[in-house]
């Protein structure tokens, strides 16, 4: 099945491999931009099979029952970027880095990279995750250094984008983004007192939905994220045997301990019980619980 870039926040499972996934919509920024320079590093998961297994994906190709057996982790970041077209310039154009997934501030969805596709975005979890960034300018030890992209008027709080990032290509008309969360959040990610604004209701309608569909797509991806015995998150890097063996959704900040994202403000509870309610309402589909 051929990739897409959908327009808006979809529920549909997203394709298992095809041959070539599309520019998104995001990327075609009104001026023009420099050839990119790293070139795109991805690579096919090929490090993930034994000798039989790779004999037989080099003559007929990944197929979904593999793939099913071999991706086990979904791994959460924030662009820093503030929008999706410009988080494909930098991490695509300038930084030679990639993700299957990118999400932007209305809950449009971009798939750049097959899933077969190893991306290059967790260094240790490649080979075995999917990876999505999310428009967000993320996490910072100072909140002055958010106040350009976030000011109030007469609704609340909202995201303002700059003048200077040009045309944003949102592709839902006139939007305006709010947090979630109506005023900025504190809290600690890797020892570290972080300041950070929600992402958009529109994002996490967007996020539970393509969860659900990994989860669903690829059940070795427990609709779950890293918490300790009391239910409580884990926000720091998880034990490297942990990690190597661990199956559900993870932030960056679980795979490398100089990473902060998704951040303190990103509500886990809220995606994964979303997720679990549309997994629940899927047709053959058993209920995976509640997250407090």
């Amino acid at each position: 099945m051929a990739t897409k870039s959908p327009s808006a926040a979809t529920s549909s499972t997203p394709a298992p491999p095809s041959s070539s996934g599309p520019t998104p919509a995001a990327s075609t920024a009104t001026n023009p931009r420099p050839p990119p320079n790293p070139p795109p590093s991805t690579a096919t998961r090929d490090e993930l099979l034994d000798p039989s297994e790779l004999a037989r994906v080099l003559q007929t190709g990944w197929d979904l029952p593999l793939l099913q057996a071999k991706v086990q982790q979904f791994v959460i970041h924030y662009d820093a970027a503030g929008t999706s077209r410009e988080c494909f310039h930098l991490l695509h154009d300038q930084r030679g880095l990639s993700v299957h997934f990118l999400l932007d501030i209305d809950g449009t969805i971009y798939q750049t990279l097959d899933l077969r596709e190893r991306a290059w975005h967790a260094t240790t979890a490649n080979g075995r995750s999917v990876g999505i960034e999310i428009a967000n300018r993320g996490a910072v030890a100072s909140p002055a250094l958010l106040a350009e992209w976030y000011t109030k008027d007469a609704q609340g709080l909202r995201i303002t984008i700059p003048a200077r990032v040009g045309d944003p290509g949102i592709r839902t008309p006139n939007f305006v983004g709010r947090p979630a969360t109506p005023h900025l959040v504190r809290g600690e990610i890797q020892g570290q007192i972080l300041y950070q604004y929600d992402l958009t209701d529109q994002q996490y309608v967007a996020l539970a939905h393509l969860t659900a569909a990994l989860c669903q797509a690829l059940p070795r991806i427990t609709c779950d994220y890293p918490h300790n015995a009391a239910g409580q998150l884990i926000t720091t890097k998880l034990p490297d045997d942990v990690l190597a063996n661990y199956r559900g959704l993870l932030g960056h900040y679980h795979v490398q301990r100089d990473k902060t994202d998704p951040g303190p403000a990103f509500q886990w509870p809220r995606l994964i019980n979303d997720a679990r309610q549309i997994i629940r309402q899927s047709p053959g589909q058993v209920d995976s619980g509640q997250v407090d």
